[in-house]
């Protein structure tokens, strides 16, 4: 029998429309446009406005893009998988209310968290499923609302983050295409560097929590970097190596979207012209979860059927990743 293997049969994205640049964020924070590009490589992001919406929000926004294009119908959906760390609520579910707003009434929905990491490690759940002819359609969206959680007066992280969903659809075949591999790792020590501090059940929300600005993201700038180019870097030279990729025979290369000196380095140590990297950062900061799905949205025109994509991702916990597939259409 041939083995099944998950492919990417489509994508859709979404971005809000409001740009905040970097001369608007100047005159909320000690900062400037040049002090933000030279550093982090943006110089746009895109923020969700509308009251009372969140990621599943975007979310739907995306897949309803996805609809239009592919002219899939919810109704063959099984399976919707969301990674997101800016969940519309602790219950329910991203993917249950992202499931309700597109029509998707026949699919098992539930969200992973895995921060930045989180769209790569739901394709790697999601092939699973597939690979065991459990589910033949599977959904898996990474969509976030970093504007809910940041504090924009802190001038080292109020810059790096957007809003936006991107999403695939993923299908069974049994051709040598879809993903073909894939590496994830975590290492726990590293929390502390990376996290909200408050709102989860061990400190939960106060007057004091809430003074202190702790539901906002806290990060240690250098220590993650550090982790974030060694890694990345690391973990996509060991799946090239052991899928005898080259590159040569590497179509693209797809990073999460954190930092542009981390991209840069990840090229380097790759060996990747730097020509086939899809890089989105400077119009949409890091979108966490959301960034390689966005990058894939964008730059799906290019793909050719066959090509051979690495996507590799770092994030909180810390989380980090990377997966190859042969891109299906």
């Amino acid at each position: 029998m041939s083995k099944i293997h998950a492919v990417i049969t489509g994508v859709g994205g979404y971005v809000p429309d409001y740009i905040l640049n970097n001369q608007e964020l100047s005159t909320m924070m000690d900062t400037s446009d040049e002090w933000i590009r030279t550093r982090v490589g943006i110089e746009e992001r895109r923020i969700l406005k509308e009251k009372n919406t969140g990621a599943s929000f975007l979310a739907a926004k995306a897949i309803d893009d996805l609809f239009s294009k592919t002219k899939e119908s919810p109704e063959n959906i099984e399976l919707v998988i969301c990674a997101t760390t800016t969940s519309d609520h602790i219950f329910p579910s991203c993917a249950a209310m992202t499931a309700e707003r597109t029509g998707i009434k026949n699919a098992l929905a539930f969200d992973i968290q895995v921060a930045c990491s989180g769209f790569i490690s739901g394709l790697e759940i999601a092939a699973a499923y597939i690979e065991s002819g459990k589910y033949k359609k599977v959904l898996v969206i990474g969509a976030e609302k970093m504007s809910a959680i940041i504090d924009y007066t802190d001038r080292t992280t109020a810059p790096l983050f957007g809003d936006g969903a991107g999403v695939v659809l993923l299908e069974a075949t049994t051709g040598e295409l879809g993903i073909m591999d894939s590496l994830i790792h975590t290492d726990g020590s590293g929390g502390k560097h990376l996290r909200i501090k408050s709102g989860g059940s061990a400190y939960p929300a106060t007057a004091e929590t809430v003074e202190k600005r702790e539901h906002y993201i806290y990060q240690e700038g250098q220590h993650v970097f550090k982790h974030a180019v060694s890694n990345m870097s690391e973990v996509s030279v060991a799946i090239m190596k052991k899928n005898n990729l080259t590159k040569d025979n590497v179509a693209w290369l797809i990073p999460h979207q954190a930092n542009l000196r981390i991209i840069d380095a990840v090229a380097k140590r790759t060996g990747i012209e730097y020509e086939k990297i899809i890089i989105n950062i400077d119009r949409y900061g890091n979108t966490s979860a959301a960034s390689i799905p966005l990058c894939l949205w964008e730059a799906e025109s290019k793909f050719k059927k066959g090509d051979n994509i690495i996507l590799t991702a770092f994030g909180a916990g810390f989380t980090w990743g990377a997966v190859y597939l042969k891109w299906g259409y």
